[in-house]
Order: C-alpha cells, then sequence, then structure tokens
C-alpha cells in the first residue's frame, strides 16, 4: 500500500509544478504601473554610481566600464539586458541605437534618453594578416557607397519612407566560382541582424551578400554568441566578422579591420515610469509561440538536443566500458601501468574541467583549422565527457561482483575475455543500470550550453523567442517543461529495464 502512495505522489509533482507556473503566470497579469518607477538616469551624466547593463563584448560594455563608480552588468544578449531593466536589476542600458529603438517600440515602459553615449563606425572584421580579403572587401565596400546598393540595404531597414520597400536581391547572372565567405553574426541585434521566417536578415546580412557578390563568393552566415565573434574569425572559423562592430585599440590587437560601412551611435535605455503593456494570455501565446512560426525554434532544437544527445550517449557507452574494463583489469593483473596511468591522467582532466570549457577548446583549438559540423564537435565533446563518467560506474559495478565469480568461470575452463562477457559483465551492467540512466538523464540536460558554439538546440531556441518577444516566462517554462517530460519519460524506460532485468534474475 505505501508502494502505491508513493507512486501516486511522484505523479502528481509534474501537477504540483504546473500549478506553480500557472500561479507564478498570473500574478504577473493585468497592467499596472512598473513597480520599479522611472530611472535615476536622466543623462549620460547620471551613469556615475550607477548599475549599467551591457551585452557582454560590445562598445557598450567597453564604454560603460570607463564610468567612475558605476557597476557594469554583462549580458550575452541585448534582450536579457532590457528585460533585467524592466525588472529593476539594473538602472539603465547602454546599447546601439537601431536595436534599441527595436527594443522600445515594443516595450512602452522603457525609453530612450535624448543625449547620445557615444559616436561609432561599424566595420567588418578580418583575421590578422589577412590583407588580402581585407583589401578586396574594402574595393568590394567603395563600389557599393558609389553605386548607392549600401545607401539602398540600410534604407531597407531603417526609415519610414523606404522601410522594407527595397530589399536587395543577388543578380541573377553572380558568379560564385571563387569559394564561400563565412560569416560570423550574432543574430539578435535587430535591425542589423536578426531571424525572420528561419533565416537571418538584416543590414548586415544584406550587405554581406552584397560584398560576396562583389568577390564571386557565396555568402555562409554562422550564428553565435557576439563575444565569440572575433574568437571565431582568429581560428579561421569564419573569414568574416559582421555584427555592427566597432573598430577600438583592443579589438585592433586581435583582428583587422575593413572601411566602415555605417555609422551608429551607442544609446541609454531607461524605465519612463509608464504602465507596462496589459498581460493577454492569448496574444502572449500567439506572440511567442504562433507568431512567425516560432514554435518550430523549439521543435527544432528538441530534434538537434535529442540527436547530440544520442550520439553522445553511444560514444560515452562504448568508450566508458572499455575504458572501466581496461583499468580494472590492469588493477586486478597489475600490468600495463603505463595504460593505466594514462587512462587515469584521462578521467582526472576529463572529470576535474567543466563541459563548456571542454565544448570550447575542442571547437576553437581542437578543430580550429577545420569546418567541421558544430553538431559533430558538440557529440565529440559531451562523448568524451560522459565516457569518463560512465567509465568510473562501470568500473564500481565491475568491482562489486564477487572475486568469486571469476574464480568460478576460470575454473570453468572459460578464457579471462569469456569470462568477463558471459560471467562479469552482465552482472555489473544490472548493477550500474540506475546510475546509467541518471548519467543519460545529466547529459541530457547538459547540451544545453551547445549554444556557445552556435548551435540551435532546445535551450538556444527557447532564448531566441525570449530575443524577440521580450517575455521571458512563456519561453523558459516551454523549454523546462519540455525537459521535465523527456527526464520523465527516460525515468520510466529505465524504470522498466531495471524490472525487466530484475524478473529475468528470477
Amino acid at each position: 500500500m505505501k508502494r502505491n502512495n508513493k507512486t501516486y505522489s511522484c505523479r502528481l509533482i509534474p501537477v504540483f509544478l504546473i500549478l506553480i507556473m500557472i500561479a507564478g503566470m498570473l500574478t504577473g497579469c493585468g497592467s499596472k504601473k512598473s513597480e520599479f518607477g522611472e530611472s535615476p538616469v536622466h543623462s549620460p551624466d547620471d551613469l556615475a554610481g550607477k548599475t549599467i547593463g551591457v551585452q557582454l563584448g560590445t562598445t557598450g560594455d567597453l564604454y560603460a566600464s570607463d564610468e567612475e563608480g558605476a557597476t557594469v552588468q554583462g549580458f550575452n544578449k541585448g534582450a536579457d539586458a532590457v528585460q533585467a531593466l524592466k525588472q529593476g536589476k539594473v538602472d539603465c542600458v547602454v546599447i546601439d541605437e537601431q536595436p534599441a529603438k527595436a527594443f522600445t517600440e515594443r516595450n512602452r515602459d522603457l525609453s530612450i534618453l535624448d543625449d547620445a553615449f557615444a559616436v561609432e563606425d561599424y566595420a567588418i572584421c578580418v583575421a590578422k594578416g589577412n590583407d588580402e580579403l581585407t583589401e578586396k572587401i574594402n574595393a568590394a565596400l567603395k563600389k557599393l557607397k558609389k553605386d548607392g546598393t549600401l545607401d539602398q540595404i540600410i534604407g531597407n531597414y531603417i526609415g519610414d519612407d523606404t522601410k522594407g520597400k527595397q530589399p536587395y536581391e543577388s543578380p541573377e547572372d553572380v558568379d560564385t566560382s571563387n569559394g564561400t565567405l563565412v560569416m560570423a553574426t550574432n543574430a539578435e541585434f535587430e535591425p542589423y541582424e536578426y531571424r525572420e521566417d528561419g533565416k537571418i536578415v538584416g543590414i548586415d546580412a544584406e550587405m554581406a551578400q552584397a560584398v560576396a557578390d562583389q568577390l564571386g563568393m557565396k555568402l555562409e552566415i554562422e550564428d553565435m554568441l557576439f563575444d565569440s565573434i572575433i574568437t571565431a574569425v582568429q581560428s579561421g572559423k569564419a573569414d568574416i566578422g559582421v555584427a555592427g562592430m566597432t573598430v577600438t585599440e583592443d579589438r585592433l590587437k586581435n583582428i583587422d579591420f575593413t572601411d566602415s560601412y555605417a555609422t551608429s551611435k551607442q544609446v541609454i535605455i531607461v524605465r519612463n515610469g509608464k504602465s507596462a503593456d496589459a498581460f493577454d494570455l492569448k496574444q502572449s501565446i500567439h506572440q511567442n509561440f504562433i507568431k512567425e512560426s516560432r514554435w518550430k525554434y523549439l521543435v527544432n532544437g528538441l530534434a538537434t538536443t535529442m540527436e547530440i544527445t544520442l550520439l553522445a550517449v553511444i560514444i560515452g557507452i562504448v568508450l566508458g566500458f572499455v575504458i572501466a574494463i581496461l583499468r580494472f583489469s590492469c588493477d586486478k593483473t597489475g600490468g600495463l601501468k603505463l595504460l593505466n596511468w594514462i587512462l587515469k591522467a584521462y578521467l582526472t582532466v576529463i572529470r576535474g574541467t567543466p563541459a563548456m570549457i571542454q565544448l570550447l577548446i575542442i571547437y576553437y583549438v581542437i578543430f580550429a583549422s577545420t569546418n567541421v559540423s558544430k553538431v559533430l564537435v558538440a557529440v565529440v565533446a559531451f562523448g568524451l565527457n560522459s565516457s569518463a563518467y560512465i567509465a568510473e560506474i562501470v568500473r564500481s559495478g565491475l568491482s562489486s561482483i564477487d572475486p568469486g565469480q571469476f574464480e568460478a568461470g576460470r575454473s570453468l575452463g572459460f578464457t579471462y575475455v569469456q569470462t568477463m562477457r558471459y560471467f562479469i559483465l552482465p552482472q555489473a551492467f544490472k548493477n550500474v543500470l540506475p546510475a546509467l540512466g541518471n548519467e543519460f538523464i545529466v547529459l541530457l540536460k547538459e547540451t544545453s550550453i551547445s549554444g556557445y558554439i552556435g548551435i540551435m538546440d532546445l535551450t538556444r531556441g527557447g532564448d531566441f523567442i525570449r530575443s524577440r518577444t521580450y517575455e521571458a516566462f512563456f519561453p523558459l517554462i516551454a523549454v523546462a517543461i519540455i525537459y521535465l517530460i523527456i527526464v520523465m519519460i527516460l525515468s520510466v524506460l529505465v524504470g522498466k529495464l531495471e524490472r525487466s532485468l530484475k524478473n529475468d534474475e528470477q
């Protein structure tokens, strides 16, 4: 009877979680005056001693850091900084003018200060020493400026009279025989680069396409975190970086820049004290999931997450079992001491460093000179990481088997390998199955860091929706519920397999 009550209670846990989520949503309902009030910043002179939100690695980050007494909080995306401003976590946000206009147009409780914080020019970043490509791009930009193409591209995204009316289109007879031009960007910087109907569009995307057409090359755009763009260009993962980047002394130490193609300014976004938009459940669901088919980012992200997880688990199990058996054999026989030391070192390094660091090292260092698939990089990284933990799990399972079992197998005439295969490994597998199931679940959740190398996984899909709608609740909760459902399904399957193995014993 107690077992039934426990099962019933476990089944109620998801229900309680959903009720808590709904309660939290309803708490935020309604139109009301911002409880945080108007920002204490009214001009650039007021920034001293204030908390400033910025996007990591941007010039806004650099400029704000020079403000005496100010506390600078960096965020991976400008949308996250704006969300923090709305929630009173920062006093203001310093960001580029055009993205700031996009943010304030969708948030009536935010405004842009009249006084600009700084004026700057945007340019394309190129790897140090790649003078040939820099000169070719400069020549292309000069031609695009002269014939009015660059003004046309900018006018298609900025300007009341021209916005959306003059998109750039590649010539029908364009020659792309000179190879591929890989562009690194951060597609969360409207109107310069952002996603629309699943494609990366914006001023920078069209400008880069026009440049590629001039160079006789095919354009390929890689989406990644902003502070990863320079690293991608340095390591050869991308030929150019285009993301509304300003030339600074610090950046010039690591990369080169082309001539400027646009002028912008850094502005300050503040809370204006007005009422936020009224909460509308139906409209919010439509905005987050239905509009522009944004639900597809979650579906496609889930497919990528499951692909990475399943392939990484296969690598982890195969490599983990091999390492465990070798280490167990080395410890048991006392032989192959060098191999045992190498395996111990491998396990120490993998288990002693964060998975995210391993992912970045494999992508930017080990595979720096190759354009291998990002998904493959993630599979290798997570597979190697998981193998270290699986190896120790399996080794502990092997050690838990009574030594008499091994001796009995050998006394019956079985070889060492046969004894391991038919006697030891089956028993060890049953003992470690729950731990292996937990490792599978942990690995599934660990893949959420794949976005650091620009993979559109489930978590990044939710982040993208959040960056377009400026609503944190629905995208984050949707991602959390999807992970929760998958984990529950995996837990049930592991439980059934465990019971099946126990029944076989009987």
